[in-house]
This record gives structure tokens, sequence and C-alpha cells, in this order.
């Protein structure tokens, strides 16, 4: 299975802020029952804490959705020196 990669603003995204901006999950509040119903891994590690906190190139499982990768924007890439 292909990665989707996903691109976040700043150093960290939460687990919990991820599946929203994935729009695996509608709202933030649906993040602690899909994690308590659902298998999520991060980086091969079964994970339930939606404040946990994911940084550029950590990648996530979840079974029967999908598998994405955090990626950081660097505004920087886009400056003239």
């Amino acid at each position: 299975m292909e990665k989707t990669e996903v691109e976040i603003q700043g150093s960290y995204i939460t687990l919990g802020q991820f599946l929203k901006l994935s729009s695996i999950i509608s709202s933030g509040g649906m993040a602690k029952p899909f994690l308590q119903q659902m298998e999520v891994y991060v980086n091969e590690e079964l994970e339930d804490r939606r404040g946990k906190k994911l940084y550029d190139g950590d990648n996530i499982r979840i079974p029967n959705i999908g598998e994405f990768q955090i990626k950081t924007s660097s505004e920087k890439d886009n400056e003239c020196i």
C-alpha cells in the first residue's frame, strides 16, 4: 500500500489533529472514541493517545483505512536569499 503524505505546519501535530486533518474523523471530539475502537500504529507501535506528537517522517498505519507519512512544510525552501 502506498503511503499518503500529510503536510503539516510547524514542527509537530498531535495524533488527534492528524486524524481530523486527514479527514479520517470529522471533528476533534471523535479522536478519543476512534482510538479506543480502532488500531492505530505510529512507527509500527500501537498508539491510543490522541495527544501523541507526530513529527516529520513519522509513519501512521490504520488497518483498512491507509498508511500515512508526516511531512513538515518548509517555508525556508520558498524564501529567496
